[in-house]
């Protein structure tokens, strides 16, 4: 059986199945900090295994770390920009997206291989897939428009911008736009600017938005970076509020991380135990935390 919607076919194969169902933890652990060096701003955070994860900050260089702090690798971009953001593949690559050229790079070893080249178009945040395309978020060089674009082998596959009523799905602007792919194939933008968690299926179709918790009065919301995990839940950085947000597939909130002492959280990646790592922007800290018995 095949599932096709949209010009993105998959097979029901490649749609993985949930493991067996985790309770959360009643009061999530911070494991450890782990320290990052040469940043005065720490953006990103893509984990390369559960022992390795990628960084970047503000300058032009990307640094692999140990789970101790062990500076691993560095690899400076091409261009001597900042990377607008960073991604590991599923065979274990290194992407980046270079904003002011507008191009996404692929890291080869030593070697910087440019895989796409945009026009009208810069690249803002990236997430690769389970079966191995890349999205992007992005906007025009006018920054009225913002959409998400699935790339296979380099070539657009698919382009996400407007739902059925031909409204923009995302704020335009050359704001943060973090990306992930959940488990069930939906795709999850955390839109700063439009204080939201916007979800669409593998089509492309919304299905919901979440803007934070039911609270009265109605708490302001800036979801920055944004991942899943094995159970299809989605996890946000509330950036001003410190914290990070758990919400189902369904876009139910299910619980706050609040207890680890976070500043400033940023970009957002899990291990394949699901343990969270979490960049703090101005700490220079990766924080791993355990969420689930």
């Amino acid at each position: 059986m095949e599932t096709e919607e949209q010009g993105h076919t998959k097979s029901s194969a490649e749609i993985e199945s949930f493991p067996p169902a985790r309770p959360l933890l009643d009061v999530p652990h911070l494991v450890k900090d782990i320290p990052t060096t040469g940043y005065d701003i720490l953006f990103h955070v893509s984990c390369l295994s559960d022992e390795e994860i990628w960084t970047s900050g503000n300058n032009k260089i990307m640094k692999l770390y140990n789970l101790k702090g062990e500076l691993l690798k560095s690899v400076q971009t091409k261009s001597g920009n900042m990377p607008e953001d960073i991604a590991v593949t599923r065979s274990g690559g290194l992407v980046y997206a270079n904003y002011r050229e507008g191009s996404i790079n692929l890291v080869n070893g030593t070697q910087i291989q440019p895989l796409i080249t945009l026009q009208g178009w810069r690249p803002h945040r990236l997430c690769s897939t389970s079966c191995g395309d890349l999205l992007v978020t992005m906007d025009s060089v006018d920054a009225k428009q913002t959409k998400v674009v699935r790339y296979s082998d380099s070539m657009e596959k698919q382009s996400i911008q407007w739902d059925d009523q031909g409204k923009p799905l995302y704020s335009s602007g050359p704001f943060y736009k973090y990306l992930s792919e959940n488990k069930n194939l939906d795709i999850c933008v955390a839109d700063d600017t439009a204080g939201a968690v916007v979800v669409v299926s593998a089509a492309g179709k919304l299905r919901f938005r979440y803007t934070g918790p039911p609270s009265t009065p109605r708490e302001s919301f800036r979801p920055f970076g944004i991942t899943t995990d094995s159970q299809g839940n989605i996890l946000t950085s509330d950036f001003d509020k410190h914290r990070i947000h758990i919400i189902d597939q369904n876009g139910h909130f299910l619980r706050f991380i609040n207890n680890c002492g976070l500043q400033l959280p940023l970009g957002l990646c899990v291990d394949s135990r699901d343990n969270l790592f979490v960049a703090e922007r101005n700490t220079g800290k990766v924080k791993k935390i355990m969420y689930y018995k």
